[in-house]
């Protein structure tokens, strides 16, 4: 099973969503508490985002590292991979950012993300009346859509 973990995190980097197949290691109480794995996730990509603006080739008036960014500044990455996952990353227009945690083998998953937030986000939650902008949910109709459709990519079994 390729696909391991799935967050969405508000822009404030609380995370409103989680959604797990398989770790590679669990989570425990205290020090490793899923809170705390939050933190260390959004602190993880806010880094690598903070640090591909910084590098942006294209951009004369580069950010210093840690500068705080507005959405849509500088360069932004879409991936990182590692000797035991990849992280697929998108920010979408309000803020909101969709991480994704699959095996390193795993191609770019940029299209999916953007389907993910587009077809099943925006049109099962976002437009639900019982969901509140930037709170933690859990409505079980986009969970079983987003299940169904890593199945599709082939990356569930």
């Amino acid at each position: 099973m390729p696909c391991f973990t799935f967050y969405i995190f508000n822009r404030k980097g609380a995370c409103q969503y989680y959604h797990e197949w398989q770790r590679l290691k669990p989570v425990r109480s205290g020090a490793g508490s899923q809170e705390e794995d939050f933190k260390l996730m959004f602190g993880l990509f806010w880094s690598m985002r903070a640090l591909s603006s910084a590098l942006d080739p294209k951009n004369p008036a580069k950010q210093q590292m840690g500068a705080p960014q507005r959405i849509g500044d500088g360069c932004s990455f879409n991936s990182f991979r590692t000797s035991a996952y990849k992280l697929h990353f998108l920010e979408s227009p309000s803020g909101l950012k969709f991480v994704l945690t699959t095996d390193p083998s795993v191609g770019s998953l940029a299209e999916a993300l953007q389907y993910i937030y587009a077809s099943l986000f925006v049109e099962l939650v976002a437009k639900n009346p019982l969901y509140s902008p930037g709170e933690p949910f859990l409505f079980e109709p986009f969970s079983a859509a987003l299940n169904k459709y890593m199945r599709t990519l082939g990356l569930l079994s």
